[in-house]
């Protein structure tokens, strides 16, 4: 190799050194710019459907969207976090019931196969896990801690929403500034893929949106009728949660179960099978019907997309593993299939 090569080389691992360390910095440039994405997206419906110019319609989407914050604010998180504070308060007594529910089974099962009582030293160590003491110094650092955590993740949060605006206001010329990094002869070209990007990201929020409410809805009508309490915070959750595939769901079943969990296992069991069925309804029919035009994604790669990102990148990586799957297939298929591996051409004579 020459050292024009060489020195090519040792500059592209540097930069990919480089990348790597930054690789958190990057993930909230995406999360922003998946925002910004989601904000002109509403600028476009909302220019198409009024008939004004983009600073009209970027004027009344912004304002719309304060307003809509505002009342958010003022209206649904209070009793929200009242609820939510109330469920977190719950689930330990919940918690206890699930561990006498089981140990009492299982004591069950080994009388009735040994004769005698079984896992004594779960409840040993359930009852001493109870009358620990905790220790001051500890209590003190592990608030600080949690302070510190909230503290980055406001400005992270500030950060995110800043440069979401700036990108909203003029798109065109970032998406200039990011053309000019690729060689001239693929800007063209580059530019369609941005597009569709933009495209598959656009769909896939309208669809989320679409699926998110819908779950949240059926959730709310479902907890109502079989009585279990803090409807509105176990339906919000269940809708929020619903934007991270596999997990969320799970996740978000945990909760009003651990709340029927205390007035019966009965009732745990029946909010289990309702949030069975609305996920099938939410797999099979909600989301056939609004995500047609996304980009469709395998079960099994959004799995492994999701368990990739939030090993390189963390808890945010698993809340941004479908948007960045969504534009990572866009990218493999039009880049790495259709521009490179589509462009091979055997020699004449040669065989496949």
């Amino acid at each position: 190799m020459r050292f024009g090569q060489w020195l090519g080389l040792i500059a592209t691992a540097a930069a990919a050194l480089l990348l790597w360390s930054l690789r958190e910095v990057l993930v909230l440039v995406f999360a922003a710019v998946v925002l910004a994405m989601a904000i002109c997206t509403l600028v476009g419906v909302t220019q198409e459907r009024l008939r004004c110019n983009r600073a009209a319609a970027l004027s009344l989407s912004l304002g719309g969207l304060l307003l809509l914050a505002v009342l958010t604010t003022a209206v649904v998180i209070p009793p929200f976090i009242a609820e939510f504070q109330e469920l977190l308060r719950q689930l330990p007594a919940a918690l206890q019931v699930a561990m006498q529910l089981l140990r009492s089974s299982l004591d069950q099962s080994s009388q009735m196969l040994y004769g005698r009582e079984a896992l004594q030293w779960l409840q040993q160590s359930w009852q001493n896990q109870g009358s620990a003491s905790l220790d001051p110094t500890d209590g003190l650092l592990k608030l600080l801690g949690v302070a510190g955590n909230l503290g980055s993740g406001l400005l992270e949060l500030l950060f995110v929403i800043a440069v979401s605006l700036m990108v909203a206001i003029q798109p065109k010329a970032y998406r200039e500034i990011a053309i000019l990094l690729v060689p001239s002869f693929y800007r063209r070209r580059f530019r369609d893929v941005l597009t569709l990007c933009g495209e598959a990201l656009s769909s896939w929020m309208a669809g989320v949106l679409i699926s998110s409410l819908c779950v949240g809805v059926l959730a709310a009508i479902g907890l109502s009728l079989l009585g279990v309490k803090l409807v509105a915070a176990n339906a919000l959750l269940a809708g929020l949660l619903n934007v991270i595939p596999n997990v969320g769901p799970t996740l978000s079943t945990v909760f009003p179960m651990s709340v029927a969990l205390l007035d019966s296992p009965l009732k745990a069991l029946f909010v289990l099978l309702l949030y069975v069925v609305i996920q099938h309804i939410e797999s099979y029919l909600i989301t056939p019907s609004v995500m047609h035009h996304q980009v469709k994604l395998l079960p099994g790669l959004t799995l492994i997309a999701q368990f990739l990102f939030t090993v390189i990148f963390g808890p945010l990586g698993l809340l941004l593993a479908l948007p960045l799957a969504v534009c990572l297939q866009v990218i493999v298929r039009e880049v790495l299939i259709q521009d490179v591996l589509n462009g091979w051409e055997l020699a004449k004579g040669e065989r496949p």
